[in-house]
């Protein structure tokens, strides 16, 4: 269970790097569809693209685009007549969702039209809190459904299952070996609903694997025993999943809430370290912060734990779940992680509703915006980037505006930003409170877009090279030269990887060649610089970041 550092790595290099290979940056730029609001043909050019979201079934996108157009020409007759024809396709797909009983559909539904200030929303037959009662009461484990029994720790194993993936036999050194994967799982309804982690069942629903597998889960009190299973929904960012099997649980673990635990609170992890069932070990809570996810943080803990216990509840004294353990760091003793139950709380409705859990983004980059001095308090999120054509780009969110409200409720950090992602699914309208430079505060509309598996990717692919540069590496570049593609440094970002190679504004840059892995998980872009901060002494640096880190959002 190796732990992999989402911070961006920096490689420096001070000799020529002739094998890298030059480019064009904007070959590869996409053209988005921005609106130009000034144009007298707007409203027809404006109202063809909406017509083709609604071709494409995407309701509320279209709805929240003609939202837009309206508010910029309120004349307009055609603007007017699209948005009351939006309008209608929403509710349209409200209705179906609540006869289909696809709770979360209908709440996205809801939601986005009492974001868009739909004039007949108390005419709809479910309120916001009807829908939402609804989702959590169709989820299993948001209920308490623990089986009535002895408070003894024996209980609570009986509750756990060790998850098996048989992926047949691959050979290695000439020979044929059994592949399998090993982990844990507990029970969240009676019924026999299971969670694990995702890389746990990877092969499992991995479109690229390609090779045999199944899923068997084994009981606590039956170990010899093969249990056949199915996936249900998994997400591969906060590294969840949902299984069901045909079986009567034992034991079901109820969730608690691990905003309640402290450092240095005692818990306990039960799980299948190297398929050794039925194992409890005891440790406490050694940080609640760690940030080892894009979106998120994660507790750091104690207790003993080694594969095979990936997906195992963490639980308090009084038997409830508090996290669930996902990572430990290779031979070193104590360093371990788990996921707060919270995120296993926003995150089963989802699950629940079958496949793979898409997150939501505003395609934009930035951090937690906080007053100097030790004792400051969080003031929202600074929004340090937007991407172009993008949701907050549209929305007229600008960098250097700070966020202070998403969906009507308080925004003081990052996590609290990404928290509240996590109870919205994709294409829902939210209102969104900035606060620009000027002090002056606004609130827009926002339509959550799909989060791509690598948004730096997507921002390299969207935007100019010399702007794209500032959330991939912390540092924005102005042209100098278009013949060399020699460029100065205009802004560095605290505490980039820019800023740890001491660049600073003025600072001459010249690009000699741009790569990515095959995964496209990491970008190679290899200069030569003179640096202010370096004597002004010319060298050749090859810098590396990932692809994806916390600050998307």
């Amino acid at each position: 269970m190796p732990v992999k550092k989402s911070a961006a790595i920096v490689c420096v290099c001070v000799v020529l790097l002739s094998g890298c290979r030059t480019f064009d940056k904007t070959a590869g730029i996409k053209e988005y569809d921005t609106v130009d609001y000034t144009s007298e043909s707007v409203a027809v050019t404006e109202c063809e693209r909406i017509e083709r979201l609604l071709n494409s079934q995407l309701n509320t996108r279209a709805l929240w685009r003609a939202v837009l157009l309206s508010n910029h020409i309120q004349d307009s007759s055609a603007a007017q007549k699209m948005l009351e024809r939006c309008h209608q396709a929403v509710v349209d797909e409200y209705s179906e969702s609540v006869l289909k009983e696809d709770w979360q559909n209908a709440l996205r539904c809801y939601v986005s039209l009492q974001s868009c200030s739909y004039p007949e929303l108390s005419k709809l037959p479910l309120s916001r809190t009807t829908l939402e009662s609804c989702v959590i009461n169709d989820a299993p484990g948001l209920k308490n459904e623990t089986v009535p029994g002895s408070d003894r720790v024996s209980q609570y194993i009986r509750g756990t299952v060790t998850v098996y993936v048989d992926k047949g036999f691959k050979v290695e050194r000439g020979m044929g070996i059994q592949d399998a994967m090993l982990g844990s799982g507990f029970f969240i309804s009676h019924d026999g609903y299971i969670v694990t982690n995702h890389h746990v069942i990877s092969a499992m629903v991995d479109p690229k694997y390609e090779g045999y597998a199944r899923l068997y889960i084994k009981l606590a009190d039956d170990p010899d025993t093969r249990i056949p299973a199915k996936v249900v929904g998994w997400d591969s960012v906060l590294d969840l999943a949902l299984l069901k099997a045909e079986v009567d649980a034992p034991y079901v673990f109820s969730l608690g809430f691990s905003s309640d635990l402290d450092v240095g609170d005692k818990v306990y992890a039960i799980g299948s370290p190297l398929g050794l069932d039925r194992t409890l070990t005891s440790g406490v809570i050694s940080a609640k912060d760690r940030r080892l996810f894009t979106e998120g943080v994660v507790f750091q803990i104690d207790a003993a734990v080694n594969s095979g216990n990936s997906g195992g509840p963490l639980i308090d004294a009084s038997g409830k779940v508090q996290a669930i353990v996902f990572a430990g760091v290779e031979n070193y003793q104590g360093l371990n992680f788990a996921i707060p139950v919270e995120y296993l709380r926003y995150e089963l409705p989802v699950l629940y509703a079958g496949g793979e859990r898409v997150h939501p983004w505003m395609c934009a980059y930035g951090k937690t915006e906080r007053l100097p001095g030790a004792n400051a308090k969080n003031e929202g999120v600074l929004v340090q980037y937007v991407m172009p054509g993008g949701s907050a780009a549209l929305s007229g969110i600008q960098a250097g505006d700070v966020i202070t409200a998403f969906d009507g409720i308080r925004v003081s950090s990052l996590e609290d930003l990404h928290r509240m992602f996590m109870q919205c699914l994709s294409e829902t309208v939210v209102r969104v409170k900035v606060r620009h430079e000027d002090e002056k505060e606004e609130v827009v509309l926002v339509c959550l877009s799909s989060r791509p598996e690598q948004p730096g990717y997507e921002v390299y692919q969207t935007d100019l090279l010399e702007h794209s540069l500032l959330p991939l590496l912390g540092m924005e570049l102005v042209r100098a030269s278009t013949s060399k593609k020699l460029y100065s440094v205009s802004k560095v970002l605290k505490a980039s990887a820019a800023d740890e190679l001491s660049f600073s504004e003025s600072d001459t840059v010249q690009i000699v060649g741009v790569e990515f892995d095959a995964t496209k998980s990491y970008i190679y872009v290899t200069v030569y610089t003179k640096r202010r901060k370096n004597g002004w002494l010319e060298m050749a640096l090859a810098l590396t970041a990932q692809l994806d880190s916390p600050y998307y959002f």
